[in-house]
């Protein structure tokens, strides 16, 4: 059963059309990869899926409830939770700060407290530095610490924007283990990654972007195995 299903989806900055047509499924406990070159409309159609940008057309259902017009505080309420591409962290706070700030949807300071505990079990890195300014911090801690604030929503569905990007190749594959993890949760997860060869390594289900149109899917080991996949994005 689909968690989220997006059909038919149009959408533009200005007068060009960025999004064409473009439909994706998010199973239930699954992870969803969205794969493209810069410009294809990845990060475009996270923006309408989670309420930040308003599509001209096609429909968007999570958890059985049509949200095509809803805000994105609202998509939040709802269990919809996104890490954006560069973090877009509170630098000159703590690292629980953060976190806090991720848990507004929370119905009182106890349930932020116990999520918190969630969250650092998952993250044995940043629960040591809990009182560390984000600032000071590496950038794949940084990302570690985004990942967090977002999961402080208890999420249904966690949309994760280019979490790698930048990362160090040891990092890179801890960040895939924790999306993993969460995944492994109950946590339904949609990822966009220019990394593709992880992406596809740790997802179910794959589509390839490509100006703004879908242009391939299917199960992700199989777009690993396709030759235009490995030619246009694993260099193979």
């Amino acid at each position: 059963m689909s968690l989220l299903s997006v059909a038919n989806l149009d959408a533009s900055y200005g007068k060009g059309l960025v999004l064409n047509n473009v439909s994706i499924e998010v199973p239930k406990g699954k992870i969803v990869t969205v794969l493209g070159s810069n410009g294809a409309g990845k990060t475009t159609l996270l923006n309408v899926i989670c309420g930040q940008l308003r599509g001209l057309s096609g429909s968007i259902v999570f958890d059985g409830e049509d949200i095509s017009k809803i805000k994105q505080h609202e998509a939040a309420i709802k269990g919809m939770a996104v890490s954006p591409e560069g973090r877009k962290l509170f630098a000159e706070m703590t690292v629980y700060e953060n976190l806090r700030m991720g848990g507004f949807v929370l119905p009182n300071y106890s349930k932020v407290r116990s999520q918190a505990a969630v969250v650092m079990e998952l993250f044995p890195r940043i629960k040591e530095r809990l009182n560390q300014r984000v600032s000071t911090m590496s950038g794949g801690e940084q990302q570690m610490v985004a990942i967090g604030r977002a999961l402080m929503m208890e999420p249904k569905l966690l949309i994760l924007d280019e979490p790698t990007l930048g990362l160090a190749p040891k990092l890179i594959v801890e960040i895939g283990k924790i999306i993993k993890n969460i995944s492994d949760a109950g946590v339904s997860v949609l990822l966009v990654e220019q990394n593709a060869q992880l992406a596809l390594r740790l997802a179910d289900y794959g589509y390839v972007l490509e100006t703004g149109v879908v242009r391939l899917e299917g199960p992700a080991s199989d777009l690993l195995s396709n030759d235009e996949v490995r030619k246009v994005y694993l260099g193979a």
